[in-house]
């Protein structure tokens, strides 16, 4: 009798262990929030904010960033859903207010933003400068490597790619994201 309670246990166990696994992954290949690598999700700052203004969901009401008081992580999360938005300037805007400018992520965006807005060497000296804050940031890889190919120079994107996938980012978007680019298909 114990033997099948056991038994039923360790099968409930099983399955919930398996039900969580799983969910997680399922979450994790979805990106998330936190996930750089992946495309942010619409909030309201895109979705019905006006004129540059951000979200504040403790205020519940779009706000100017300038007069915000967000701090450096708040500030990179709007201006990177803006920058997927393709409200460049906005991003760019919203980027210039962090305190840290020399974080990676705040110089990466600043060279996505500025390429996509048409200022290719711009956005390219960003990107540098992010690379040489951090070597091993491979979103910033990703998007040199895709300023490369619009460039014309296949091989420096392939560059990159090599060194996203040297650097343990094989299995990311940063990665899939190049690699499609260099198939021909269209990415951020």
């Amino acid at each position: 009798m114990s033997f099948k309670v056991v038994t039923k246990n360790a099968a409930t166990i099983t399955f919930a262990a398996g039900f969580l696994l799983a969910a997680s992954l399922q979450a994790f290949a979805a990106g998330s929030e936190d996930d750089e690598t992946a495309p942010p999700p619409k909030s309201k700052t895109t979705t019905e904010c006006k004129d540059g203004k951000v979200w504040d969901k403790d205020k519940k009401e779009c706000v100017k960033p300038k007069e915000s008081g967000f701090n450096d992580d708040e500030l990179f999360k709007a201006a990177r859903e803006f920058a997927y938005a393709g409200q460049y300037e906005n991003a760019i805007t919203v980027l210039k207010l962090a305190k840290n400018q020399d974080d990676p992520r705040v110089l990466n965006y600043l060279g996505y933003s500025n390429r996509k807005a048409g200022r290719m060497e711009l956005g390219m000296s960003y990107y540098r400068k992010a690379l040489q804050r951090d070597e091993n940031y491979i979103l910033a890889r990703s998007y040199m490597g895709q300023a490369l190919l619009e460039q014309g120079d296949v091989q420096g994107a392939r560059v990159q790619l090599v060194e996203i996938r040297d650097r343990g980012g094989q299995d990311t978007w940063a990665y899939r994201s190049l690699q499609q680019s260099l198939k021909g298909q269209v990415t951020y």
